[in-house]
């Protein structure tokens, strides 16, 4: 426990400062947080025995993020026309499967292209986040994040407290509905506390989101506890110590943050 508390802080205090040092910091820590989320990705597949195409996934992830970054810094036709070069990189994926000798190319190739879904993508959403406004708003992360780790945390509590109908227990035995209620109650409060500091939204439609970030930020989890379930692992790294990898700190943030992006994209420009 006192390993794993230290550990927290040191992560929160990294997180909260990756929002907080400006656009440029910003953008370049969550590629790098999101290339270590995909090594860890391939790495489990690698262990329960599947070749995904590490060097083009690498090469497609970095290509993903950077033209989507250009994009929400500044929306000009030259860089949609750079979106052209996708059809290249993402190619390179089933050509360099063509010189590999395996006995499951497609499972291969499908677990390439599964990692830049399931893990770039939300990273790049993630990033527009900030730039859902225009300019960069380190306002919306940062209350992602909170909101996020409030409905975690909530969760945690509420079902160790008094937890005891399962949620989905056939992928995450300890979840129990009493969790998952509690962790959104919590998540909405902090989104109601949030709306009195950054004003950018009326407080109904922070805590309409911080109900996004609850809902779809559990499906998040079990989705990664599925993932990890079906290749018989338990922790996705030991990056972290006493919390294990990155991608289990960050599962719930994989459905949520898309979905977040979509729901302000909508409001902000209703």
């Amino acid at each position: 426990m006192k390993t794993r508390a230290i550990t927290g802080f040191f992560f929160i205090i990294v997180m909260l400062a990756s929002v907080l040092l400006g656009h440029y910091f910003f953008s370049i820590f969550y590629l790098i947080l999101s290339l270590l989320c995909l090594h860890e990705f391939y790495g489990l597949n690698i262990k329960s025995g599947i070749q995904p195409n590490r060097a083009s996934g690498f090469v497609n992830a970095v290509i993903i993020y950077s033209l989507f970054a250009l994009i929400t810094y500044q929306d000009k036709p030259i860089y949609h026309g750079l979106l052209l070069l996708l059809i290249l990189s993402l190619s390179a994926v089933f050509i360099q499967e063509l010189f590999k000798i395996t006995v499951a190319p497609f499972s291969n190739i499908a677990y390439t292209f599964t990692g830049l879904i399931f893990v770039i993508i939300p990273f790049t959403f993630f990033h527009a986040l900030a730039f859902v406004k225009g300019e960069f708003n380190f306002h919306f992360p940062l209350a992602f994040l909170l909101m996020l780790w409030a409905n975690d945390t909530g969760a945690y509590l509420v079902g160790r407290a008094i937890g005891c109908t399962k949620l989905f227990e056939r992928h995450s035995p300890k979840k129990t509905w009493e969790g998952f209620i509690g962790g959104v109650a919590i998540s909405g409060g902090v989104g109601f506390i949030i709306s009195m500091y950054f004003t950018d939204l009326p407080w109904n439609q922070w805590v309409s989101v911080a109900i996004l970030i609850g809902c779809f930020g559990t499906l998040g989890d079990l989705v990664e506890s599925m993932f990890k379930r079906s290749i018989n692992i338990k922790d996705s790294g030991g990056i972290l110590p006493g919390h294990g990898g990155l991608l289990d700190r960050f599962d719930g943030f994989l459905l949520a943050a898309p979905i977040v992006y979509t729901y302000l994209y909508f409001v902000l420009n209703a």
